[in-house]
C-alpha cells in the first residue's frame, strides 16, 4: 500500500480509484482492495478458497483500506467480501468496485482482465468533440429488449455481437450518429432497467463479457457512431449484498434517515463526502476509460440539485459542488472530447454553464419542458389547440438559456402513457399524419435530437423490456411510409447546418407565431449558406396561405409531411414550388404562397443566388461618365 497514493481519493478529487480498489490480475495472483474503515473484519471469499472454507483475512491499513492478495485466484472466478460490520452482524458483500459479476439472480463479483488489444479506434478518440457544430442525433436504446428471437427465455438476450451489425446498420439508414444506451452497469431487477444498479464499475453479465462491450463500442466507432451510456449518480439499490450500509454504518449514503431514503425506495448517495465523490467520478471516467464511450448521460440531476428533488427543500449545495467538480475535472481529463449530458426536470439556471462561469458544466440538458408541452398539444383535439398554442411557441422563449436536446425517451412509452405515434389525437392515419408533423417540427427546432428506439418505426406497443422491438411492422404500408419520412427527415437535418447548428440566435427566426385561429406555424432556419422555411399545420383544414419571406426568390419543397410516399393524404410526391414576391408580409419585405396541408408540415429550401454585379467600366469610360453629369448639372 505504500505505493498507492490514495491522498486524491480521500480529498474527493480521486478519478481513477478503479486502479486503486477492486480485484487486480497480476503475476502473483489477484489483489483484493476494499474499503470500509467500520468494518471489524474482512475475509475474501471465492471459488479459490471455497467460499470461505479456507478463510483469507484481509489486512486494514490506518485509513481503513483493506488488502490481500490471494495467489491462486484467477480472472473468471466469482468472489466477495465476508464483512464482519461495525454492529458484530456479518454480511457478504459484492466488491464495489468490482468490474464484472455474476449473471442475476447470483450476486457474487468476477474477476476479470480489462486488458484488451482490439482497440482500432485511435483516430476516432483523437478527433471526436461534444458535437456543438455536428448533427447530433442520438439514437437511445435498450440493449436487452432492442431485438429478441421468439424463442427466448426470460434469463436469455441478444449479446452485444449478435447485434452490433444489425445496429451499425441501421443508424446508418436513420441517419443516427450517436448510440446512447441505458446504464450498461450492473443491476439486479430487469425492471429497473439499470437505473437501480449495484455494481458502478461492472458491466452487466446480461449482454456479454467486457470484451465483447469493448468490441461492440469499438465496432460502431469504425462505423463512425458514437456512444454515449446513461449514468445513475443519485442513488443506488439497498439490496443488502451490495453498497447499502456496507461497513455496518451509512458509507455510500447519508447518515441522516430522512436524507437517505429515495422517492424510489433505493438510497441516495451522501454526495457531500469526499470518499463517495472520488468513487462515483471515478465510475464515470471508467466507462470513458477503459470502454471508450463519448459521452455520459447523467440520470435525475434534479433530485441532486435540489433535496429529494423538490425545489420547496432548497438546493443541495454539496451534491451541486461535486457535479461542478466531476465535470470540471472530467472536461480536463478528456481534453473537452465528452459529452456530458443532464437529465434534469428542473428549471435550475446554468445546469449547461462552465463551472469557471459559475454554472454545473454539464455539455447539453434534456430540454423536458419542450417535451411535455409538444405532447400535450398533439393530444388535444385540433378544435382546442387555438387556446394552447402557447404550448408550441413557448420553447423558443427560453431556448437559449442553455444547451439543450429536444428528447422523445424511453420515460414517454412506458406505464400507460402509450407511444408517440399513439398518444396523437384522432383516428389511426390522424396519428401517423400528427406524428410525422411532430417530427418535422422536432428536427428542425434548434436543439440536438433523441429518440428512443421504436419510435423510428412508428410502434403503436409500449415498450416492454421483455420483449424485443416490433420490426414486423415494417410489413404494413402505413409504417413503410412512416419509417421512410423518418429516414428522409434524418438525411436532412444532417445535411445542412442550418438545422444543426443551434445555439446562435441569428439560426431560427419566427415568420409568424402567434397565428392561433389556424394552429399553424411558420419559422425560419438559417445557415451561412441556406434559408429555410417551415410550415406546420395542426389543424385539420388544408389551407392556401402566403408567409413573409426576407428575399427575392425561388422557394422549392424539400420535404411535405402528407406526400404520397409516406402514405400521406396527397395524392402526389410533386415538391410546390413558389417565387416570392415584394409585397410586404409578417414584418418581411416579401411573401410567397403554398399550399400546406392539414395535419401536415413542409419544408421549403430557398433559392436566393447572389445578385450579378455590375459589369466595372473601364477607368476612362467612368471619367467620361461623370465629366457628362457634372455638365448636364
Amino acid at each position: 500500500m505504500d505505493k498507492l497514493n490514495t491522498t486524491p481519493f480521500f480529498q474527493g478529487s480521486e478519478i481513477e480509484a478503479y486502479k486503486i480498489f477492486g480485484a487486480h490480475p497480476g503475476r502473483d495472483g489477484v489483489t483484493f482492495r476494499v474499503w470500509a474503515p467500520h468494518a471489524k473484519r474482512i475475509e475474501v471469499v471465492g471459488a479459490f478458497n471455497d467460499w470461505g472454507a479456507d478463510p483469507i483475512p484481509m489486512v486494514k491499513d490506518d485509513q481503513g483500506i483493506w488488502s490481500v492478495t490471494v495467489e491462486n485466484a484467477r480472472p473468471g472466478d466469482g468472489y466477495k467480501y465476508r464483512v464482519t460490520q461495525a454492529t458484530g452482524d456479518v454480511v457478504d458483500k459484492a466488491d464495489p468496485y468490482a468490474f464484472y459479476s455474476e449473471k442475476r439472480p447470483n450476486t457474487a463479483s468476477v474477476v476479470a482482465d480489462l486488458s484488451f488489444d482490439g482497440w482500432t479506434d485511435q483516430e476516432w478518440m483523437k478527433t471526436r468533440t461534444k458535437g456543438y457544430d455536428k448533427p447530433v442525433n442520438i439514437y437511445e436504446m435498450h440493449v436487452g429488449s432492442w431485438k429478441r428471437d421468439e424463442d427466448m427465455g426470460p434469463n436469455d438476450f441478444m449479446h452485444y455481437s449478435q447485434i452490433v451489425d444489425d445496429l451499425i446498420a441501421h443508424c446508418r439508414e436513420y441517419h443516427f450518429s450517436h448510440v446512447e444506451v441505458m446504464p450498461l452497469s450492473e443491476f439486479p431487477f430487469d425492471g429497473s432497467w439499470g437505473y437501480q444498479s449495484t455494481g458502478y464499475f461492472s458491466s452487466t453479465s446480461r449482454y456479454g463479457t467486457n470484451r465483447d462491450l469493448m468490441e461492440f463500442v469499438n465496432k460502431l466507432h469504425d462505423a463512425g457512431i458514437g456512444v454515449i451510456m446513461d449514468f445513475v449518480p443519485v442513488h443506488f439499490v439497498k439490496d443488502n449484498f451490495a453498497l447499502a450500509r456496507f461497513d455496518g454504518t451509512p458509507l455510500y449514503e447519508y447518515s441522516k434517515d430522512s436524507d437517505a431514503h429515495s422517492q424510489w425506495d433505493t438510497y441516495n448517495f451522501d454526495l457531500w463526502k469526499e470518499e463517495v465523490r472520488s468513487f462515483l467520478m471515478s465510475a464515470a471516467n471508467f466507462w470513458l476509460d477503459v470502454y471508450h464511450m463519448d459521452g455520459l448521460r447523467f440520470d435525475a440531476i434534479a433530485n441532486a440539485i435540489f433535496w429529494h428533488g423538490d425545489k420547496r427543500n432548497g438546493v443541495n449545495e454539496g451534491a451541486c459542488d461535486f457535479m461542478k467538480r466531476l465535470n470540471f475535472i472530467i472536461n480536463k481529463r478528456w481534453e473537452g472530447r465528452v459529452m456530458l449530458i443532464a437529465e434534469d426536470s428542473s428549471d435550475f439556471p446554468n445546469v449547461t454553464k462552465p463551472t469557471l462561469d459559475g454554472g454545473l458544466g454539464f455539455d447539453y440538458k434534456w430540454d423536458l419542458g419542450w417535451m411535455n408541452d409538444t405532447l400535450s398539444y398533439l393530444k388535444k383535439d385540433p378544435i382546442y389547440r387555438q387556446w394552447h398554442h402557447n404550448d408550441i411557441t413557448f420553447s423558443m422563449a427560453y431556448f437559449y438559456s442553455e444547451k439543450f436536446i429536444l428528447p422523445l425517451s424511453h420515460d414517454e412509452v412506458v406505464h400507460g402513457k402509450a407511444t408517440i405515434v399513439d398518444k396523437m389525437w384522432g383516428s389511426y392515419e390522424d396519428k401517423f399524419a400528427q406524428a410525422r408533423a411532430l417530427y418535422t417540427y422536432m428536427y428542425t427546432h434548434p436543439g440536438k435530437k433523441l429518440n428512443f428506439m421504436g419510435n423510428e418505426i412508428g410502434m403503436m406497443r409500449e415498450w416492454d423490456e421483455s420483449r424485443g422491438c416490433d420490426w414486423f411492422l415494417d410489413e404494413y404500408p402505413m409504417h413503410q411510409g412512416f419509417e421512410k419520412f423518418f429516414a428522409d427527415l434524418g438525411d436532412i437535418y444532417g445535411e445542412d447546418s442550418a438545422f444543426w447548428y443551434g445555439y446562435d440566435p441569428m439560426n431560427f427566426q419566427w415568420i409568424d407565431a402567434d397565428n392561433a385561429s389556424q394552429n399553424l406555424f411558420s419559422y425560419m432556419r438559417k445557415s451561412a449558406e441556406k434559408t429555410y422555411v417551415i410550415l406546420l399545420n395542426f389543424s385539420t383544414n388544408s389551407v392556401r396561405q402566403r408567409f413573409g419571406v426576407p428575399f427575392r426568390g425561388k422557394f422549392t419543397e424539400v420535404l411535405n409531411t402528407q406526400w404520397a410516399k409516406y402514405n400521406g393524404s396527397l395524392d402526389t410526391d410533386t415538391p410546390q414550388t413558389a417565387w416570392s414576391v415584394k409585397v410586404p408580409l409578417n414584418h418581411q419585405p416579401f411573401l410567397f404562397e403554398v399550399t400546406v396541408p392539414a395535419l401536415g408540415a413542409c419544408i421549403f429550401e430557398a433559392d436566393t443566388p447572389a445578385p450579378k454585379p455590375e459589369p466595372e467600366a473601364a477607368p476612362a469610360k467612368k471619367a467620361d461618365a461623370k465629366a457628362k453629369k457634372e455638365a448636364k448639372a
